[in-house]
């Protein structure tokens, strides 16, 4: 699975690598190094204008954990924060959004974890590691996108009546990131973000040819601290190899 990850470019920096036509400067999001399920993730995609019928590339905050249409609560995202490749075509909570509503999730890279064994002096622990492009590069993690109303609110005008969310699509793991964990991200390659993203692609097959490894496959695993352990905290430290760890974090 995905189940943080991290993200600390701008978004002028992002809008510039992503080709993208259409983004608020008002609608920032800080740099995390520890994003966490149900925060809100920066996504890129593409609408059909409503009044000129356009299509705009456009860089979106979406709340992480997808949410479908038929959902009674927003807590049913915390749940669905990764769609697995093998079957989100065909899955009822994500066909419709792998048809007609894919996005992309820029990322530096991502966590995943190992268990420590116990020994006569130290508790077992979870050692995440961080798994990223050798190069350094962005990852344009394959995602979907889906609205959600809340059917409590009053009116589609009211406060927080609507909800943009978001999954990542993931697969079974390979390289570095398969000798830390079973599955990993998928991820979309830069020929292919205008694919990948149009509104009028449809063909599953077709769409998941576009789908591979973040990085080609080259990919890079280090230890980091244990403190990733706890969304609570954040800061460009967590990436720090530790010179000893002992889970007490």
């Amino acid at each position: 699975m995905c189940g943080r990850f991290v993200s600390t470019r701008s978004p002028q920096d992002l809008a510039d690598v992503f080709d993208v036509t259409r983004w608020d400067p008002d609608r920032a999001l800080e740099p995390s190094w520890n994003v966490a399920p149900t925060d809100d993730v920066w996504s890129v995609l593409e609408r059909v204008e409503r009044e000129t019928g356009e299509i705009t590339r456009q860089l979106r905050p979406l709340r992480w954990g997808l949410v479908p249409s038929w959902a009674k609560s927003l807590k049913t995202g915390a749940k669905m924060i990764n769609a697995r490749v093998e079957t989100v075509a065909e899955k009822p909570a994500y066909r419709r959004a792998f048809a007609k509503r894919r996005c992309l999730l820029p990322a530096d890279g991502f966590y995943e974890w190992q268990t420590v064994a116990a020994t006569k002096t130290a508790k077992s622990y979870k050692q995440p590691y961080f798994i990223s492009p050798e190069d350094s590069q962005v990852m344009a993690l394959a995602g979907l996108y889906e609205f959600w109303r809340d059917p409590a609110a009053e009116d589609d005008d009211a406060p927080g009546a609507w909800w943009t969310t978001c999954t990542i699509i993931t697969t079974e793991a390979t390289d570095a990131a398969g000798r830390v964990h079973p599955r990993m991200p998928l991820a979309v390659a830069p020929a292919d973000w205008s694919a990948w993203l149009a509104p009028a692609h449809h063909d599953p097959v077709e769409l998941r040819a576009l789908l591979a490894a973040p990085a080609a496959g080259h990919l890079a695993a280090r230890a980091a601290s244990t403190a990733v352990n706890d969304v609570r905290n954040n800061g460009p430290q967590l990436l720090s190899e530790p010179a000893e760890d002992t889970g007490n974090a």
